[in-house]
């Protein structure tokens, strides 16, 4: 079935990741055990992780206590943070067809996609992952 609001299968990762980190605040958590929890490719973790370490929100350890963690506390971590270091800047004038300048003179759609940008780029930003809450306790 489709879906009007796409999120990239890399920024989806990144957050439910994050989540899963901020649900053990006091442990570390491999790569493995994030992919098994999260039904994900283990590489294609790997890569998300990186880019959410390159941005300062996780920290890793190597090793046989290795693992990944939050580098900062749950509740200064918005969602906006970890899609934007996934997947960039969220744009909400952005064209639905990706195009600079719409062909059009006018958006087929009139200001609904300007509106629903707006209201994920406001959720995003206004979600911590401390206010996931307990999406992930085990």
């Amino acid at each position: 079935m489709a879906n009007m609001l796409r999120i990239s299968e890399a920024a989806s990762l990144g957050m439910h990741a994050a989540a899963v980190l901020a649900s053990r605040p006091k442990q570390r958590t491999t790569a493995a055990q994030l992919a098994q929890k999260l039904d994900a490719s283990e590489a294609h973790l790997a890569k998300v992780m990186q880019r959410l370490g390159k941005a300062g929100l996780v920290t890793s350890t190597r090793g046989p206590n290795g693992g990944f963690a939050l580098a900062k506390s749950a509740d200064k971590v918005r969602l906006l943070d970890v899609y934007e270091a996934v997947d960039g800047e969220l744009d909400p004038d952005n064209c639905l067809l990706g195009l600079p300048v719409c062909p059009g003179r006018k958006c087929i759609l009139g200001d609904l996609a300007a509106k629903v940008n707006k209201m994920v780029q406001e959720r995003l930003a206004g979600t911590t992952l401390a206010a996931l809450g307990t999406a992930f306790k085990e």
